[in-house]
């Protein structure tokens, strides 16, 4: 069936004026009906100023585009390795807001055209075949260029890493067509779950909590683990790091570390295995205890982390009985300079019976000091097993009042697994929990310790392997962490179960087998399973 321009073009024909200014009988451009992709050069050329805000022959340029794109055959195939420019991709120069007037709620604005120019991208999603129109930001741009670019620049470190978030970026968008995430619940014979976002199921990026030393400066009543185990040589954590980007490399996900300890200052080598991550693009993070300025600086003059997450257990007095006389004031003065330093700062609290009522209070003056606070339930192993949680009655009445705080306090973030159950009472979408697909463990995340130990969580014991004997990709997909990542057989028919599964720490630490008992503080009723 043939178009017509009208059919091509009609945002373009219903302009104020245009159709008086083009040759034409009653507004059909016959001239055009040949080759309609030349009505944008003509228009480009006929109307040097904006109509109602837009140029003519930019709004043309982009319904062409638009056409082209709805009519070719072209379904968009990702890679097996990669990532390439969707073959379908048109891109057009603009010299007016047009791609605004591709939204349902647009409207024709009076007046000349704002100070623009830049580009329009058209394009065909890869899976549900729906055409889009955006305006190409910065990201996008910068990921079509480099693809685009033969040879492509060998990069590394900070300019390795901008360019693999934009391509991250263009690939999310659909404009690049990454090869498939293959850390993704479906293909583990993991449940569906009840009315979960199809984001929740599949894991872009990777992260490896490396404990890269237990020496530590502090000496907490709730530590999981004060064993004196052998640390790595350098050598050997660069060989691991090697083997990580390799693994990554094969799941086709993002590698992020997250160097950890005790304290990672603590070990002689955290400099040179933090340098060869960012060198290789990786994202990095720490989590430890506060650091001087020097060490900080010395840290984001290699790549700024991520994050920066330190522990506070309550307020002063609570939190200096746990972690140490004066760490409370350590704290909140090292909250400040990664503000200076401008340095995403996180907050972690171990809640226990002792603290639970201390976490809202402690949100009140974090606000605005640090970026986010969170929580994680005791696990009562190692030195931690001295100490109570709360009982579960007291548990689900302080998340209830947790989820109106975060509604009013921007610091306060959500983690917890459980509070997906109150959101689903609610009638709210879930959020990812613990590490963004409920327990993550052995699924986007693993624990390396410092002696070569590599557990599913490092919360409690959960071995699954020594990087000394096997690398990353055959742990993966080990039978010991698909354990892990299955959880508990008594959630795995739960409607929650892709963004909660409780938390095995949890069940282990009261005693319970991780792999068959539920999270003992759920309490989804029955009649609310899906």
């Amino acid at each position: 069936m043939p178009f017509t321009l009208k059919d091509i073009f009609p945002r373009t024909l219903a302009m104020r004026n245009v159709r008086e200014r083009v040759p034409g009988e009653e507004g059909v451009f016959r001239e055009f009906e040949a080759d309609p992709g030349a009505l944008p050069a003509f228009l480009a050329e006929r109307f040097r100023e904006a109509v109602d805000g837009i140029f003519p022959g930019d709004l043309a340029a982009v319904e062409y585009a638009l056409h082209e794109v709805t009519e070719d055959g072209c379904a968009p195939v990702r890679p097996s390795g990669g990532a390439v420019i969707n073959p379908v991709l048109r891109i057009v120069p603009v010299r007016s807001d047009v791609a605004s007037r591709f939204k349902p709620e647009s409207q024709p604005v009076d007046g000349p055209a704002d100070s623009f120019e830049g580009w329009v991208v058209v394009w065909k999603g890869p899976e549900t075949g729906t055409t889009y129109v955006e305006t190409a930001d910065e990201r996008m741009l910068l990921a079509l260029k480099f693809l685009l670019e033969d040879p492509r620049p060998e990069l590394e470190g900070r300019e390795l890493r901008v360019v693999n978030e934009a391509i991250d970026h263009a690939s999310r968008k659909g404009i690049v067509l990454k090869a498939p995430y293959l850390v993704a619940r479906d293909l583990q014979g993991f449940p569906e779950g009840e009315n979960i976002p199809p984001r929740y199921r599949t894991a872009s990026t990777f992260t490896l909590q490396w404990h890269i030393t237990n020496a530590c400066d502090l000496h907490c009543k709730h530590c999981y683990d004060r064993e004196k185990r052998s640390p790595l040589t350098a050598d050997e954590g660069l060989a691991i790091i090697d083997d990580f980007e390799r693994f990554c490399g094969k799941k086709n996900v993002r590698a992020h570390i997250c160097f950890s300890g005790g304290n990672p200052f603590l070990s002689p080598h955290f400099f040179t295995l933090y340098e060869a991550a960012a060198a290789k693009g990786m994202a990095t993070s720490i989590l430890g205890n506060p650091v001087s300025r020097d060490e900080l600086r010395r840290c984001c003059d290699i790549q700024p982390p991520d994050y920066f997450q330190v522990s506070l257990e309550g307020l002063e007095a609570h939190n200096d009985f746990i972690r140490g006389k004066g760490y409370f004031g350590r704290v909140m003065d090292f909250l400040d300079l990664l503000r200076q330093e401008n340095v995403t700062s996180a907050v972690m609290l171990t809640l226990t019976g002792a603290n639970m009522d201390q976490v809202l209070p402690l949100t009140e003056l974090l606000r605005g000091r640090a970026d986010t606070f969170t929580f994680n339930r005791l696990s009562q192993v190692g030195e931690g097993a001295a100490l109570l949680l709360p009982r579960p009655d007291e548990y689900r009445r302080f998340l209830g009042e947790y989820m109106e705080a975060a509604r009013r306090n921007p610091v306060i973030g959500l983690k917890e697994n459980l509070i997906n159950i109150l959101r689903r009472q609610r009638g709210v979408e879930p959020f990812g929990g613990c590490t963004g697909f409920g327990c993550g463990a052995a699924f986007n995340f693993l624990a390396l310790l410092p002696d070569g130990e590599v557990h599913a969580c490092r919360k409690f014991p959960s071995l699954i392997g020594t990087i000394h004997e096997t690398g990353f990709l055959d742990l993966y997909e080990s039978d010991a962490a698909a354990r892990y990542r299955r959880g508990p057989e008594s959630c795995s028919s739960c409607g929650l179960r892709p963004v909660c599964g409780g938390c095995m720490a949890v069940v282990h630490g009261m005693g319970l087998d991780p792999f068959r008992d539920k999270d003992p503080f759920c309490f989804l009723d029955e009649q609310d399973k899906g």
